[in-house]
Order: C-alpha cells, then sequence, then structure tokens
C-alpha cells in the first residue's frame, strides 16, 4: 500500500527530484551538497541556475529581481513593509483569514496599515469592493487562505498602486500575468522543495525606494546587489528548488502544471459534494485548487476519520488549529494517484459511518 502526505506545511517532492537529491547528497568529489559553501562556482551555478529557470517558467522581465532569501513567508510580514515604505507612508492590506490578518497584524508593528476589504472565512471580497486609499504605497494580499480554503484567480491591476502578495501556497501553481505585483514574495516548502527558503520577485521600481537603515540581512536593496549573499544563503533549499523549477519546466511549464492541479481539485471537490456527508465551508466561486478545506456533518466522527485515513495510507489531513475541520493541500508535488486514493476512501467512509 502505498502512503500518501496531503500536508500544508511541507509538500511532497516528486519521486524524480527526491532521486537527484539523493544523488547530490552521496556526493560528488567527496562533499555531500550539504557542504557545499556558498561562496564557491558551484553554488553560484545553482543560484544563477535557479533563476534562469524561474525567469523562463513566469516569463519574467528584466525589470523585476529576484532573491532567494532565508527565513519564511512570516518574516516577510515585516520584512515587505521595512523595505518598501519610508517614515509617514502607508500601505493597504486585505484581510480576507488567518494568514493574511497575521500579515497586517505584523505590519502594523513597523508601518501605517490600513484595512482596505475584510471576509469571513468563507468569501473572497471581489476587487470592486476594496476601497484602496489613494496615497497607498501599494496593497498587499494573500492569493491563498490556506486555512480557510480560499483563492483569488485573477488580479487587478491597480495602476498607481502595485499589489504585494503573500503567493506562498499557489506561486507556480499556474500561469501568472505580472503587471500587477510590485513583489511577490513564497516560502519554498509547499510547491518548490523544502523549508528555509523564501523567493521574492521585485520590481525595479519598488527596490529605488528601499530605506536605507534596514539591516543588511533584510535589506532587498543590499540582497540585490550581492545576489543573495549578504549572509550565508539556505545552500540546500535553493538547490532543491532548483530541481522543482526544472521539473516544472520538463513536465510542460506553468501551462500543465495548472491542468494537473484542476484535475487534482477537481477530482477531490467532485468526492466531497456527491452527498451531504461533507461539507466545504468557502463559497463555491473562492474554493482553493491547492488547499481544500472540509468538514464532516457529524464532528464526532473527526478523530476516527483520520485514524481510519491514516490505516489507509492517507496522512495529515487535519485542518489548521486555529479553523479546525480537515483539509488537504495538493500541491505541485501531489500526484493524482494520491487524490484519487484521497476521493475513494472519502467515498467509503461516507458510505460506512454515513
Amino acid at each position: 500500500m502505498s502512503n500518501f502526505s496531503f500536508a500544508s506545511a511541507q509538500a511532497p517532492l516528486p519521486a524524480s527530484v527526491l532521486a537527484e537529491i539523493r544523488e547530490d547528497l552521496d556526493g560528488r568529489d567527496g562533499f555531500s551538497l550539504l557542504e557545499l559553501p556558498f561562496s564557491t562556482p558551484e553554488f553560484e551555478d545553482i543560484r544563477a541556475g535557479a533563476e534562469a529557470e524561474l525567469r523562463a517558467l513566469l516569463g519574467l522581465a528584466g525589470d523585476y529581481r529576484v532573491l532567494f532569501l532565508q527565513g519564511g513567508a512570516t518574516a516577510m510580514f515585516s520584512l515587505a513593509p521595512m523595505n518598501l515604505l519610508r517614515e509617514g507612508e502607508s500601505a493597504d492590506y486585505i484581510a480576507t483569514g488567518l494568514w493574511s490578518r497575521r500579515a497586517a497584524e505584523a505590519a502594523s508593528r513597523v508601518a501605517n496599515v490600513r484595512i482596505a476589504a475584510t471576509g469571513d472565512g468563507r468569501f473572497l471580497p471581489p476587487p470592486d469592493d476594496w476601497r484602496v486609499s489613494r496615497d497607498a504605497l501599494f496593497l498587499h494580499l494573500t492569493s491563498t487562505e490556506t486555512a480557510e480554503g480560499l483563492q483569488y484567480f485573477a488580479f487587478p491591476d491597480l495602476d498607481r498602486v502595485p499589489i504585494v502578495a503573500d503567493m506562498t501556497a499557489d506561486f507556480l501553481t499556474r500561469p501568472l500575468a505580472l503587471a500587477p505585483f510590485g513583489l511577490i514574495y513564497a516560502s519554498a516548502q509547499k510547491n518548490l522543495g523544502v523549508a528555509g527558503l523564501t523567493i521574492v520577485v521585485l520590481h525595479e521600481s519598488l527596490l529605488r525606494r528601499a530605506p536605507s537603515g534596514v539591516p543588511g540581512p533584510f535589506s532587498f536593496a543590499r540582497q540585490a546587489a550581492d545576489r543573495s549573499k549578504v549572509n550565508t544563503p539556505p545552500v540546500f533549499a535553493l538547490a532543491v528548488a532548483g530541481k522543482m523549477l526544472r521539473w516544472l519546466r520538463l513536465g510542460g511549464g506553468l501551462e500543465a502544471a495548472s491542468a494537473r492541479n484542476a484535475r487534482k481539485a477537481e477530482t477531490l471537490y467532485a468526492a466531497l459534494d456527491a452527498g451531504d456527508f461533507y461539507q466545504c465551508p468557502a463559497t463555491s466561486g473562492d474554493r482553493s485548487t491547492v488547499s481544500v478545506r472540509f468538514q464532516l456533518a457529524e464532528a464526532r466522527l473527526e478523530p476516527q476519520f483520520l485514524r481510519e485515513a491514516e490505516d489507509a495510507g492517507l496522512f495529515h489531513l487535519k485542518g489548521h488549529p486555529a479553523v479546525g475541520g480537515l483539509r488537504a493541500s495538493l500541491y505541485n508535488g501531489v500526484t493524482q494517484e494520491a487524490v484519487e486514493a484521497l476521493a475513494l476512501f472519502l467515498a467509503d467512509f461516507a458510505r460506512r459511518r454515513g
């Protein structure tokens, strides 16, 4: 029996990528990838190769810079406003769920923050309802609220106000028009490998605005000038991200990734919507294709559901503790086979326990 992970924190890796990692860990010339100094030409080849793959996948123009930084998206909640706002300037935030609210709370400690729109965890306020301030330097949003299972599928071009987006959950799961965005950031562990790396895509117009007082390791301008090597970069995580980027390109690019992810989501939602045993709180038009939140009609059965799911080889289905319920994450590395196994289990469990 195969085991499948639907974890939100660390997604599974494709078998071919895992095989490449094992080879690198065994080492070449007597040294493992884990021992590679970042000052070597070999590491610069890894960094430059990963950037080239990312640029090719996104069609990234030369006026966007790519940073490979330590830490996760949570650190960016503070670092983004620290780097983009000067004293007295303000930014607007869309607060639609757990992670966007946390981003706004963190930013409010270092900058002037205004809430342009809110949601109740079941829907996403449409752009027509956003109250964007005339003097906002940027608008921040979270493209996928993983705890609630919500996702934005289109982004307006706000003209004078660039969008800053936490895209950790759905970065490189679909094609993306970059024009509305001044900055995109994403932790790597969901769609691009392992924890410890945050990818930042930043337009040069915002890079030029960076305040001078931000400490070097946290300064986008310094990191851009030093090719993400102001401090020791996360060598291993960056190498894995490079392999994932190459895997995506060889697998047909973002159009193909989008088709695979849409098929996985359709398979799972069809199983959940087949009767009234399962419930999806998210409004149908805002349902995420990468983070599927659901509940049992009888909540008392949830512990039994999780035990039986693990017995069937289906792991990490418990929802975020702040929201509750159940959740299946369908990131790039999750296979159609895994989703079909989960769909069969859902039908079987409902038949036996419903």
